[in-house]
């Protein structure tokens, strides 16, 4: 049963080399579908991890299946009770641990609405007085639409153009759902360590997403880099109190990085050898990952399958 603990170790190891790979990836493609590949690596790679464990702890139950003794098991394969157990102890982990994420996540959006509950305003737009500089987008809570919400200190902040552009960067957020991509990014993180690097750079790629559309929303670049500057600027000279979606917010992330793009050319798709590079490693270690676990299941199942045909043959 040598190869069936290789396979454990290439499906779990995988994700590391696979969590790069991605990240090189998002960082030469449009932020919109660097957004989708960190999401999607995250969820199979997760799948992937998740689909090993579960073969490894379900080893003891296809022996039963087949009427094989657990004697017999321990006989062949001696590591397969320690290893099924450290396997259910990962997963009543990671349910932990997902469970956890899931209400510190709800949590943060419910302090975020009772921070903003004596904000005003119209449509999609909801006004907080004080003199805070913040702005971030609110999704949507219990019956509650989904907002953009703005300080008064923000407001006084920006020039009239630099707050047409805040505002659509925070729409921006709102209408492509980013906080759901976020959650589900973030909620991959407790089933394996590595992903926490998609979790950073999705974060980034994410701001990226709502500059772009916040610049064609105004048709000026130049204007955008100058609202995101002056917004980030006036945030920082405030201590910022309010439980905000920290996500969402337009000025999160490495602020200096999301300008200098905005002053540089619109970004394209890049053509040549270093996008199929990239596209072939990441296709590569993320199908490794779930044919690593596929293996594993036919692995264990072809194990118990010889256990049984050796039990009845005595």
């Amino acid at each position: 049963m040598t190869y069936v603990l290789i396979v454990v170790v290439l499906a779990l190891a995988l994700p590391w080399g696979a969590s790069r790979v991605a990240r090189r990836l998002a960082g030469v493609l449009p932020p919109r579908e660097a957004c989708w590949v960190l999401t999607g690596s995250a969820v199979l790679l997760a799948g992937g991890t998740v689909s090993a464990l579960i073969g490894l702890f379900h080893v003891p139950f296809l022996a039963s299946l087949e009427q094989v003794p657990l004697s017999r098991v321990r006989e062949v394969w001696p590591a397969a009770f320690p290893l099924a157990c450290a396997a259910g102890a990962v997963m009543l982990v990671q349910i932990v641990l997902l469970v956890r994420r899931w209400a510190q996540q709800r949590s943060l959006l419910k302090r975020a609405w009772q921070a903003v509950a004596d904000g005003s305003g119209d449509g999609d737009l909801l006004v907080v007085p004080g003199d805070e500089v913040d702005a971030f987008a609110l999704p949507g809570y219990r019956g509650r639409a989904a907002r953009v919400v703005v300080t008064d200190g923000m407001v006084r902040a920006l020039r009239d153009g630099e707050r047409e552009v805040l505002l659509a960067h925070e729409r921006a957020h709102l209408s492509g759902r980013h906080h759901l991509l976020s959650a589900v990014v973030d909620l991959s993180t407790a089933v394996h360590p590595s992903l926490r690097q998609l979790r950073e750079s999705l974060g980034f790629h994410l701001e990226r997403w709502a500059d772009e559309a916040a610049a064609r929303a105004v048709g000026s670049r130049k204007t955008t880099a100058a609202a995101l500057a002056r917004a980030a600027l006036a945030g920082q000279a405030r201590h910022r109190s309010r439980g905000a979606y920290p996500l969402l917010s337009a000025t999160s992330g490495p602020v200096p990085q999301r300008v200098r793009a905005l002053l540089a050319p619109a970004p394209s798709a890049p053509r040549g050898g270093a996008r199929r590079a990239g596209a072939l490693g990441l296709a590569l270690c993320v199908t490794g990952s779930a044919l690593g676990a596929l293996a594993l299941a036919y692995g264990l199942h072809e194990y118990v399958e010889f256990a049984a045909i050796a039990v009845r043959g005595r």
